[in-house]
């Protein structure tokens, strides 16, 4: 029989080759993903707006 130290690296080895192949795909196709939901979620800023509420706020910022 094998040692236990080398039947646990052969059994760790089997672990890591069956998450390691679908972890790659993912990983491949994951950041185009990603990209196209962060591209489309940017809301367009057009700066602070100039309201009562921020004019009160400057206001008390103010030292």
């Amino acid at each position: 029989m094998d040692s236990p130290k080398r039947e646990n690296s052969r059994r760790r080895f089997l672990q890591m080759a069956a998450t390691a192949a679908p972890a790659a795909v993912a990983m491949a196709v994951a950041p185009n993903a990603a990209a196209e939901v962060v591209k489309n979620d940017v809301p367009k800023s057009r700066g602070l707006r100039d309201t009562e509420h921020t004019r009160k706020y400057f206001e008390s910022a103010r030292f």
